[in-house]
């Protein structure tokens, strides 16, 4: 039976839905320890930058599913810790100390801070315990610092082209996108973290791709609301009082922020703009379905927990990971990303 500890504290929408997966939530870390299991168990400790994020609570519960799935095939035992770093780095090391201490064969880190890369690289190499990090990442130079490293996600810049031509193909081909009828798209900008690389590379290759195709932009305003949905309203709310009607085109650096635009826009009454966002979790095609998000751009959260999954089973039983997994640079493995507007909704979200 696969075993799954945490060590977090849940909203309440979260706990509601662990509770409807039948997950329990066991006292700190205890999974990777040994204690009474059989020497085939396989120990992976998950360590999230923060378990308040749509998009990376998705990962976790896909990487739960498809570890039972892979008990349920197979002879292996796996003991699957996650733990909830809350968005601070020392908690996070704090967590990875403990992991290494119980005895993970294998750690899974979406890191707080990535210049903290070199550290956890560090304690990692002298445990001799391979280390993925996932979603957020770290420079070339801390994943090459050793042989063990790997990184499992998507190429940030790729995410903003393609959110880029989500708006692209709406303005040119309508008209009425432009309010006031000058010829120039204005849009705000809500921005992930500062200094975190996906939010800086789709923030630049999403203007830069509607520049590349000869549309003339003015940027109103930009801002960070730190991928959450509730900072995004309130931004919104504030940005709504300076420029109301003048802004055509919200770009978003997540879903969750582009949903928190669109209820700043619902509860002054205030008639959408176009609005976009990044990773095509269930509540963005929700609103794609129903019309209030334009489009989003699917960041595979299955595929990037599958890939997990495949490199950490082909560490853990000697396998050469290349022949199971597509890496790249001998430490990556890319996943692609996709467009979601109305027009091919139902793709990534059946019965839409």
């Amino acid at each position: 039976m696969n075993r799954i500890t945490r060590s977090y504290s849940f909203p309440l929408p979260i706990r509601l839905l662990l509770l409807t997966l039948a997950v329990a939530v066991l006292p700190l870390l205890p999974g990777c320890g040994r204690g009474q299991e059989e020497e085939s168990t396989l120990r992976i400790g998950v360590a999230l930058y923060t378990q308040d994020d749509t998009f990376i609570a998705t990962i976790a519960q896909e990487l739960e599913r498809m570890a039972q799935e892979e008990e349920a095939e197979g002879e292996i035992k796996i003991n699957l810790s996650i733990a909830d770093g809350r968005s601070n780095q020392t908690t996070q090391l704090d967590q990875v100390d403990q992991f290494i201490s119980r005895g993970c064969d294998v750690m899974c880190v979406n890191i707080v801070d990535r210049t903290a890369a070199a550290v956890l690289i560090d304690k990692a190499e002298e445990a001799d315990i391979p280390l993925i990090f996932f979603n957020r990442q770290p420079v070339l130079e801390d994943i090459q610092r050793w042989e063990k490293t790997y990184y499992v996600g998507a190429r940030a810049e790729e995410g903003g082209v393609l959110q880029g031509q989500i708006v692209v193909d709406a303005w040119l081909s309508n008209p009425d996108l432009d309010r006031n009828g000058d010829g120039v798209l204005q849009y705000v900008m809500l921005e992930g973290e500062p200094g975190h690389q996906d939010a800086m590379l789709r923030t630049e290759y999403a203007v830069k791709t509607l520049t590349q195709a000869g549309i003339e932009v003015e940027k109103l305003v930009s801002g960070t609301a730190n991928w959450k949905r509730g900072q995004a309203m309130t931004k919104t709310l504030q940005w709504l009082d300076e420029f109301g009607d003048g802004i055509e085109v919200v770009f978003a650096n997540n879903d969750d922020m582009a949903l928190g635009a669109i209820d700043a826009f619902l509860e002054t009454g205030r008639s959408l703009p176009l609005v976009v966002g990044v990773d095509a979790t269930t509540p963005a095609l929700e609103a794609v379905a129903d019309g209030t998000l334009y489009g989003t751009v699917h960041n595979d959260a299955g595929g990037i927990s599958r890939a997990m999954l495949d490199l950490i089973l082909a560490l853990t039983s000697g396998e050469d990971p290349a022949q199971r997994v597509e890496l790249e640079e001998e430490h990556y493995i890319w996943l692609p990303y996709q467009q979601v507007t109305g027009s091919n909704l139902e793709d990534f979200y059946p019965g839409a």
